[in-house]
């Protein structure tokens, strides 16, 4: 299963800060077009905060 993360509200992330949430088996990982990933867990609500926490930390002050 592969799924898009939506934008935290609020935000615009950079182009190259696209997070996807994927899943291996029982885990599931979060990964961005500029390289970051996250280790493989099994809570996928874990995942998606941190992949969030990912785009909150990287956003274009504007």
């Amino acid at each position: 299963m592969h799924s898009e993360l939506p934008a935290v509200p609020g935000t615009t992330p950079m182009p190259e800060h696209r997070v996807a949430i994927s899943e291996r088996g029982s885990f599931c990982y979060a990964s961005c077009d500029c390289g970051w990933f996250s280790p493989a867990r099994r809570s996928r609500d874990l995942t998606r905060r941190e992949a969030a926490d990912h785009l909150t930390e990287n956003r274009d002050p504007a």
